[in-house]
């Protein structure tokens, strides 16, 4: 087998640990990349077991990398003395290139950059960030009242095939 056919076997896709759908709730979402987190061996084991929560978390700009803040990964049952701290600042592995462009995209405009989504991907943990601009309540109101008119009409055009 050649090593091209044995990196293509290896993806297999993506493998979802945890989204975040306030964030879909609050904001607008402007733009996305997916980065790689720099983690722990415990932390691994304990998001594989789904154990992670992206509730009011957020990503900041320090010294010119970008962190994971506020994100909890609940400590790893087997693990020992060594496990990991639920809720520290966790790297992004990013391009330089694209650590410039988001973190001055997000203090140009004053948007927010908050992480939707934790998968595997290929066996690496992955993180999509988004650049967000926050909504005010009348913006969501407004989406929930799209929202609840999308299902009125697709619950009628539902209804009308079934007769």
């Amino acid at each position: 087998m050649t090593q091209d056919a044995s990196a293509g076997s290896k993806d297999g896709g993506e493998k979802l640990i945890t989204s975040n759908r306030k964030a879909h709730h609050d904001y607008h979402i402007l733009e996305t990349l997916e980065a790689g987190i720099a983690l722990r061996g415990t932390e691994v084991k304990a998001l594989r077991a789904g154990r992670a929560n992206l509730k009011d978390s957020y990503v900041d700009m320090r010294d010119g990398e970008m962190t994971l803040v506020g994100v909890h990964i609940s400590p790893y049952e087997a693990g020992n003395r060594y496990n990991h701290e639920p809720e520290r600042p966790r790297k992004l592995l990013l391009h330089k290139r694209e650590i410039l462009r988001f973190g001055q995209k997000a203090r140009e405009k004053s948007l927010t950059i908050v992480p939707l989504r934790m998968y595997f991907k290929g066996g690496n943990a992955k993180v999509l960030i988004a650049l967000v601009k926050g909504k005010r309540e009348f913006d969501k109101r407004d989406t929930i009242s799209e929202r609840e008119s999308k299902r009125a009409v697709d619950r009628a055009l539902k209804e009308g095939r079934h007769r």
